[in-house]
């Protein structure tokens, strides 16, 4: 791609993205003729310029490396995700939320002050405006990712670790309040070393509603014991959450931990999108990672109106 429109102050030289994101020159002219994960401009001698918009796509293609999904893979993910962003951005339109860029917009500058008097302000604004689902799938969780991802400067990892330990304390809270609840009970557990704490928290509060309520196991939860605890508490499922690449022995330890129990089990997160096909056929479901979806998945299977 030629140089054309593009303001050439806010683009980079190689040395400058490589400098910002870790990964070597030769791996991103790698990433850009093999698997086109990225398009430079070019200036008229050839040299390579990067926007803004590219040092994000580097910083994802990492995050997906660092999860396990081989660098052949990650294009179509980046597609996917790029697709269900712009369906974001059509409904936020229809709706009026574009108000969620301003509301992430003043978060950050609670995050970069260190104000928590502030967050905690605007956190409740934001949910007196939104339902839960929007709240963190659409305006908290994705300024969490940018923050996580964005950690090269003096003070960011600082500002991420506040803003991650804020949200987890809202998320516990939440879940917390709902376990008053008589409602019947699902459990929820993650596959060890597969996702962050809060992601976890977060995926318990999309989860829940006033028919079910949520028990979001420990860190660390071993997996050849989650048959005790389902035996012990007779939850209405069991819901299994990673956001890492499965492994090639995932869809029979699922299936043999299927076999034990006397509730469904099922999988959520990254995973559960990017195993569907070797789990066709299973008794395991896929609720995917969608807050808008995971929940009306989930009880469309107990329900029995949707199956594996």
């Amino acid at each position: 791609m030629l140089l054309g429109t593009a303001d050439p102050d806010e683009l980079l030289p190689i040395r400058e993205v490589s400098r910002l994101t870790g990964v070597n020159p030769v791996t991103l002219r790698a990433w850009e003729r093999r698997y086109g994960l990225i398009q430079p401009v070019r200036t008229e001698s050839g040299h390579r310029l990067y926007s803004k918009a590219d040092v994000d796509t580097v910083h994802r293609v990492l995050d997906w490396i660092e999860r396990g999904v081989a660098v052949s893979k990650v294009g179509k993910i980046l597609a996917r995700d790029d697709q269900q962003a712009t369906a974001t951005r059509v409904v936020a339109q229809e709706s009026g939320s574009h108000e969620w860029v301003q509301w992430q917009s003043q978060l950050r500058q609670a995050i970069n002050a260190f104000d928590d008097r502030q967050l905690c302000h605007l956190y409740g604004q934001i949910f007196a405006a939104y339902p839960a689902a929007v709240v963190f799938q659409d305006i908290l969780m994705p300024l969490w990712h940018q923050l996580l991802r964005h950690q090269g400067q003096f003070g960011q990892a600082s500002e991420w670790l506040f803003f991650d330990a804020f949200l987890s304390s809202r998320a516990m809270q939440r879940l917390q309040l709902a376990a008053a609840s008589a409602a019947p009970r699902v459990l929820l557990a993650a596959m060890p070393g597969e996702c962050r704490n809060l992601e976890l928290l977060v995926a318990g509060v999309l989860l829940g509603s006033e028919e079910l309520t949520v028990q979001v196991l420990s860190m660390g939860q071993p997996f050849d014991e989650l048959m005790l605890i389902c035996e012990k508490t007779h939850p209405q499922a069991l819901v299994v959450f990673s956001n890492h690449s499965p492994t090639h022995d995932l869809p029979q330890r699922l299936t043999r931990l299927a076999m034990t129990l006397e509730c469904p089990l099922l999988l959520a997160g990254d995973a559960s999108d990017l195993a569907q096909e070797s789990l066709a056929g299973s008794p395991i479901g896929c609720l995917g990672n969608d807050g808008h979806l995971m929940q009306r998945r989930l009880q469309g299977f107990l329900n029995g109106t949707l199956d594996t």
